[in-house]
């Protein structure tokens, strides 16, 4: 199968926005990417890294989420623990720990790498407490999404032949009979 970037950027830029309108983020929140560009261009997981579709993902999602001021934060694969690559003063707004390692493409995977070399000044975090996330590939983001974890159905299921899920937050309901949620 021929990966075709422009139809990636078109297909990938809609399924944001479902994500983004469903999980009604602000300035700020923390959106978490978990992408297997293996599963995207029709291999297994793992298996057949695409640079070119990591970079067009990384640049894509920036392009739609640095002018909202929603920060993105990408998962690795678990060759390095599922961390996540950021921007260091989002890491350290947060108190994120930071740890030493520089994903590779077989040890963090093409997302990883790419946003790695997209930020001005990147770090890699063993630890994330994002507000909503897209998985492209089945890469089990959960860990990295606050709790309550809402599934978010995009209008399109797929990008490239990988599967895509995502997960938006809310606060958990506490209370017994008589509260209400809703102002």
């Amino acid at each position: 199968m021929s990966i075709n970037l422009n139809q990636i950027k078109q297909d990938l830029t809609q399924i944001t926005n479902d994500v983004l309108t469903a999980a009604n983020l602000r300035r700020g929140d923390i959106f978490v990417l978990g992408c297997s560009t293996s599963e995207v261009v029709v291999g297994h997981i793992g298996k057949a890294s695409s640079r070119e579709v990591g970079a067009t993902i990384i640049e894509t999602l920036l392009e739609i989420l640095k002018p909202l001021d929603i920060q993105l934060a990408v998962q690795g694969c678990e060759h390095i623990n599922r961390s996540l690559v950021m921007e260091r003063s989002v890491a350290e707004a947060h108190d994120f720990e930071i740890v030493s390692v520089v994903p590779a493409m077989h040890a963090g995977g093409a997302c990883s790498v790419a946003a790695f070399e997209q930020y001005s000044d990147p770090v890699e975090v063993e630890h994330t407490v994002a507000h909503a996330g897209l998985d492209i590939g089945d890469t089990a983001i959960g860990m990295h999404v606050k709790f309550v974890q809402v599934p978010v159905r995009p209008s399109l299921d797929t990008l490239g032949a990988a599967h895509v899920t995502a997960l938006r937050s809310r606060p958990k309901y506490v209370g017994g009979p008589r509260a209400t949620y809703d102002i």
